[in-house]
């Protein structure tokens, strides 16, 4: 049989310095081990796939390992750690609150709470997707987690923080765990692809990035569907063609019609979106993102908020020399009154074909129109 591991568990954080994206998080937990002022009771939130449960698995790690080191981080030689390591620990308990949701399974753990740790200092329990708890759960749990011994340590982990009733969040120290910014994760895609010896474009693990949505789970499951795919030869191409992604030369070309008040080629262009399977709805608004990475490029100041590859960027720098902002901000306002409306009208294709006509025509007055012979819509008359 394969002995294959998937990159989300063979590169899963295994200490603090290795959480990608969660710093102020990692400081603040290794200046409480430090200092011993740990709390009873942990909640760590936020999205998916960002590294609540790891950062939950190192803390238990860490405050049972022996001979912690100045930089706060376990020794891995300990028996705690070791133990740990080898998924064998007696002190370290995971629960899926998904499926062990009743009463009865809090009561059950309420039961082992009293026994005191066999190595190490504490007995840690972790439970995962806490708000999945039923709320008499959450009732006969509340006794506990306000005053459990002190050799028990609670860490809950949830993506849902609204779903938890307030008497357990007063009980909790709260982390906020926030979405792992696109060059965090495309930095770290490129040590995964150094590592596996994969030959990766910098604008393909970009464009990964951005498709994970700040999830670097989600990112590295992207990354080995795609390794897959590519023979371990990863081009920007293959991304585009295999996660099916309606890709930034399009809007480039788009935006150059528009500019150009080319309302034929665009009506041509936008049908050969929709002959490649995409749907209007998402087709405006990857154009309102390209407008608006057009206007972040106009100034020096937001170029960072890009987040985009060094060739990419390029273009985007290119291109915004050619767009006043009178204009990206008119064209803004039309494709976002697009998206409100595309759900309740009855012809859809019209009312993007009538978008792009309103956003090319921005700027073109009479004078134009008849040297040119430009086809141009007023957007007031629109309004009217």
């Amino acid at each position: 049989m394969s002995d294959f591991i998937v990159s989300a568990r063979k590169y899963r954080p295994k200490d603090f310095d290795s959480v990608i994206g969660q710093n102020s998080i990692t400081l603040t937990l290794k200046n409480a081990i430090k200092s011993d002022q740990l709390a009873q009771s942990f909640l760590f939130c936020g999205p998916r796939g960002v590294g609540k449960t790891s950062c939950a698995r190192i803390l238990a790690k860490t405050i049972n390992c022996d001979s912690i080191s100045d930089n706060i981080e376990a020794c891995n030689e300990c028996v705690s750690c070791k133990s740990f390591n080898e998924s064998a620990s007696f002190n370290v308990h995971e629960l899926d609150a998904a499926s062990n949701n009743s009463v009865d399974d809090i009561r059950n753990l309420v039961d082992q709470v009293r026994f005191a740790p066999q190595v190490g200092k504490y007995n840690i329990y972790i439970i995962d997707e806490v708000h999945m708890l039923s709320t008499s759960a959450f009732n006969a749990f509340l006794k506990t987690l306000e005053e459990p011994p002190k050799h028990a340590k609670f860490i809950l982990a949830t993506t849902e923080k609204n779903k938890i009733i307030p008497t357990i969040l007063s009980r909790c120290q709260i982390f906020d765990f926030k979405r792992v910014l696109v060059n965090e994760i495309a930095d770290h895609l490129d040590f995964v692809a150094n590592s596996e010896g994969v030959t990766a474009e910098k604008e393909a693990l970009y464009l990964i990035a951005q498709k994970a949505d700040g999830a670097m789970r989600d990112s590295l499951s992207l990354f080995d569907r795609l390794i897959s795919f590519s023979e371990k030869n990863l081009t920007y191409r293959d991304v585009v063609e295999h996660l099916n992604i309606l890709d930034y030369d399009y809007y480039f070309k788009v935006t150059d019609l528009l500019l150009k008040n080319d309302i034929y080629q665009l009506f041509n262009i936008y049908n050969e979106i929709l002959e490649n399977g995409f749907d209007g709805h998402h087709f405006i608004n990857g154009l309102a993102n390209h407008l608006r990475d057009l206007l972040v490029s106009k100034d020096e100041s937001t170029i960072p908020l890009l987040e985009k590859g060094e060739k990419l960027e390029s273009r985007y720098l290119d291109q915004s020399k050619k767009c006043e902002l009178d204009f990206l901000l008119s064209a803004l306002d039309l494709c976002n009154e697009c998206d409100v409306q595309y759900k309740t009208t009855n012809n859809q294709r019209l009312l993007v074909e009538l978008a792009l006509m309103r956003i090319s025509s921005i700027g073109f007055d009479n004078d134009q129109k008849k040297k040119n012979k430009s086809f141009v819509v007023s957007i007031n008359d629109q309004k009217r």
